[in-house]
């Protein structure tokens, strides 16, 4: 799929090209999502460049997803997908700035493109700088939303976990607590690949226009900076209630463990006495006596109530 934006105009405009399609001077921002051969070729063709596959762009060393080449600059990072899905996804992102138009290649829906087209309908940019600049901004703030989320759920699920009813299982937890680390990791990869992306892109000269220009792009990457400290943090976090959850199943492994001990260790001793009067040996004095069962019930009873009053005077029930 191939989206423009054009400038002053109020949203995006699906586009179907061919091999005779030319770009106009009004376009501001060329959308790639998922693109075919196709739509590829007639981009190429149109600006002068050598667009990056998905297979390059998703193979490429990090040293080699920023560079410039025939008057353009090719910026790669990896953006976390699908955050709200069960299984989210990390995907590779190309931005290419070229003649003032920014082209951006992209093979999942990312929140943060949607964001920053609906802000395109009501506040248009002057060119693909800015655009460039404005949607490295909703990146950021969809990563900020997304890890503010994440550490929001790693907060109730660390007081769920110390407030948790005792028999209630530590499944549920633990897969939240999962998913969390998940993201958290994803997100952190993506503001690392942004970070680099943001420093690199200094060297374009839609982004030396202006100071304000320059000047949003170091507040971008401070946010970024920001941003990944918290991600740290959180990870962190996450890594403790891990192990708090584990060391809990663990101290309650041992409290039963340590229950069928005692109970063991308190029907011995009665065992060992019903054993001895359960030997049919013709000379046991106490096999004739009348008060023989009496006795040997007696002797279990002391036997076993004996160690259960020890084991409760030393605190081990």
């Amino acid at each position: 799929m191939l989206n423009l934006l054009r400038r002053a105009a109020r949203g995006f405009v699906p586009l179907t090209v061919d091999a005779n399609w030319r770009a106009s001077d009004d376009i501001i921002w060329i959308d790639l999502v998922d693109p075919t051969p196709d739509e590829e070729a007639a981009v190429e063709a149109a600006y002068g460049i050598d667009l990056p596959t998905r297979e390059e762009a998703r193979h490429l060393e990090p040293s080699s997803r920023l560079y410039q080449e025939a008057g353009a600059t090719f910026l790669t990072a990896t953006l976390l997908a699908r955050a709200e899905e069960p299984h989210p996804v990390a995907s590779p992102v190309t931005l290419v700035l070229v003649n003032d138009v920014l082209i951006t290649i992209r093979y999942e829906p990312l929140k943060a493109f949607t964001i920053f087209a609906e802000r395109c309908a009501h506040a248009p940019v002057a060119d693909g700088g800015e655009a460039a600049l404005e949607l490295l901004d909703a990146i950021v703030e969809r990563s900020a939303e997304v890890l503010e989320r994440q550490s929001s759920q790693v907060h109730e699920t660390s007081v769920a976990i110390f407030n948790r009813p005792p028999g209630n299982t530590f499944g549920p937890l633990l897969s939240d607590l999962a998913r969390a680390q998940s993201i958290t990791s994803l997100a952190r990869k993506s503001l690392v690949s942004l970070s680099r992306l943001s420093s690199f892109a200094a060297l374009a000269t839609e982004f030396q226009k202006d100071e304000s220009r320059r000047s949003h792009l170091i507040a971008i990457q401070h946010d970024i900076q920001a941003l990944t400290e918290h991600a740290s943090f959180t990870s962190g976090h996450i890594s403790f209630l891990l192990d708090a959850a584990l060391g809990l199943i663990n101290i309650e492994q041992n409290s039963i463990i340590k229950f069928f001990s005692v109970v063991a260790v308190v029907f011995l001793p009665p065992t060992l006495v019903a054993s001895i009067y359960g030997m049919n040996f013709d000379i046991m004095p106490e096999l004739h006596w009348v008060m023989g069962y009496p006795w040997a019930l007696l002797l279990m009873v002391i036997s076993g109530v004996a160690p259960f009053l020890w084991f409760k005077k030393k605190g081990f029930l």
